[in-house]
């Protein structure tokens, strides 16, 4: 997996690198074909914006955040990313298991 993160406005830490790669852990265990992810923070005025682009095989998930602290907004933001690739990994299983029904009737 490519892990790429970049600050607009804003120096990226390394602790809030190492609190989003704890949090991406969570993503990885869901989708084992997660191919890059591109996070971008950014600071304007009093509002803290966390986006993410994610790569899968087959899909590309993107999710944005906006919070008045940067670490309240990567929480929420993993939580939007985490219900999002949840959906994406029902819709290929349901689609494998109507193959397989399909296969069995013939």
């Amino acid at each position: 997996m490519n892990l790429k993160i970049t600050g607009l406005h804003l120096e990226v830490t390394p602790s809030i690198r190492e609190y989003i790669e704890s949090k991406l852990e969570r993503i990885t265990r869901h989708v084992d074909n997660v191919i890059g992810v591109n996070v971008t923070l950014s600071v304007d005025k009093l509002v803290q914006k966390a986006e993410v682009n994610v790569h899968l095989a087959g899909k590309d998930i993107h999710v944005e955040s906006e919070e008045a602290d940067m670490y309240a907004a990567i929480d929420t933001l993993m939580d939007k990313l985490d219900r999002q690739v949840l959906k994406f990994k029902e819709k290929q299983g349901e689609h494998r298991a109507n193959a397989q029904q399909v296969d069995a009737t013939l």
